[in-house]
């Protein structure tokens, strides 16, 4: 797909574009299936209200070597590259315009699995970060909602082989979500494409 392809998400005080087919889906049907059996998935517990719960989806990080990444109450090093991976980075890297050194990866087993409200805009990710999310499978709900406003929302429906740029000033003024199904849902493997700014050597 070529990047003149994208629809922008209009939404004050951001920089958002979606490519609903930018994979094929013959490419988007073989990366979900390697995916799912060549990832290390974890399932991650964080403390909430004061004890330790479960994180609702599996989740991995993968990247060039000592870029680690901090998020959740946790600091993560990187799994090696995969040639899944690295294809996939070159190919979102051309419409970026953006060189990544990491991924973090999320499956989404059911409806029942989900990721709260929340900003991309941890302090190693620098001022604008871009973020290029990739998703395979189960069309999955993208809500934002403004920080300052929560009475501007958008939502935006994610399918298999799309990609979501996120850029600019976009996690200074807005949260966002994938909320819980309860309708019967398949899984879902989300790609969210990063630059680390600064990062630990040992």
């Amino acid at each position: 797909m070529r990047p003149e392809e994208g629809r922008r998400i209009e939404i004050p005080d951001a920089d958002v574009v979606l490519f609903p087919a930018f994979f094929s889906s013959g490419q988007s049907d073989r990366w979900l299936e390697s995916l799912k059996q060549n990832i290390a998935w974890k399932q991650q517990r964080i403390t909430m209200f004061g004890r330790p719960v479960a994180m609702p989806r599996l989740t991995a990080w993968h990247g060039d070597k000592w870029v680690e990444y901090s998020y959740s109450g946790a600091t993560h090093r990187p799994q090696d590259w995969t040639d899944d991976l690295l294809q996939i980075k070159a190919l979102v890297e051309q419409v970026a315009d953006t060189r990544f050194n990491g991924v973090l990866l999320n499956r989404y087993r059911d409806g029942r699995d989900s990721v709260s409200w929340h900003s991309d805009d941890e302090p190693a990710l620098g001022v604008n970060p871009v973020i290029a999310s990739v998703s395979f499978g189960q069309l999955r709900r993208f809500q934002f909602k403004h920080k300052q406003n929560s009475q501007l929302r958008e939502s935006i429906e994610l399918t298999h082989g799309s990609l979501l740029l996120m850029r600019g000033a976009t996690q200074h003024h807005w949260l966002h979500q994938v909320p819980k199904s309860k309708r019967p849902l398949d899984e879902r493997i989300n790609l969210t494409y990063r630059v680390i700014q600064h990062f630990a050597v040992d």
